[in-house]
């Protein structure tokens, strides 16, 4: 069975997470949703970001969300992903996870790096912008679950 870990911050997770990841679920057996945070953050930063990422993706059976304060390709090995992956929508996006897919290469060979591009109707999304337009009151409900627009709007989420 193989199993892929789809890192990242996910702050807040969008739509074009959800896609990626009901993509993947149908690639891998099973799909481990990874939130990284940071020591320099709450903890409760990290259990509403996972609490908000189980409801939006509750429709899948076959992943999961963890939390974790790790390096990546260690928390793969952690959960026994051999795969771990990322979501390209720019060029700017291919560069940096290029580099960073090297650097995992050489600190755990055995773990693969596969790219998926979001949907055309995701493909603009990002969490920054979520959070810019939510700030200022615009409507966000077409772009992310409906748990993660309340949270916003209601200042869970900074």
């Amino acid at each position: 069975m193989t199993t892929v870990l789809y890192p990242g911050t996910f702050n807040p997770i969008h739509n074009g997470h959800a896609d990626l990841v009901e993509r993947a679920a149908q690639l891998f057996d099973n799909v481990i949703l990874g939130i990284a945070t940071s020591p320099q953050k709450s903890p409760s930063v990290l259990e509403l970001r996972v609490k908000l990422a189980e409801q939006a993706l509750s429709h899948l059976d076959n992943v999961e969300v963890r939390g974790f304060n790790s390096l990546t390709v260690e928390f793969a090995k952690e959960i026994g992903a051999t795969v771990i992956l990322k979501g390209i929508r720019t060029v700017t996006d291919f560069d940096y996870e290029f580099q960073m897919l090297n650097m995992n290469r050489a600190l755990q060979p055995e773990v693969e790096t596969v790219f998926l591009a979001p949907s055309e109707a995701n493909s603009y999304i990002s969490s920054t912008l979520v959070r810019q337009i939510a700030g200022y009151g615009g409507n966000i409900r077409d772009f992310v679950h409906p748990a993660v627009a309340d949270a916003l709007y209601n200042g869970e989420i900074d």
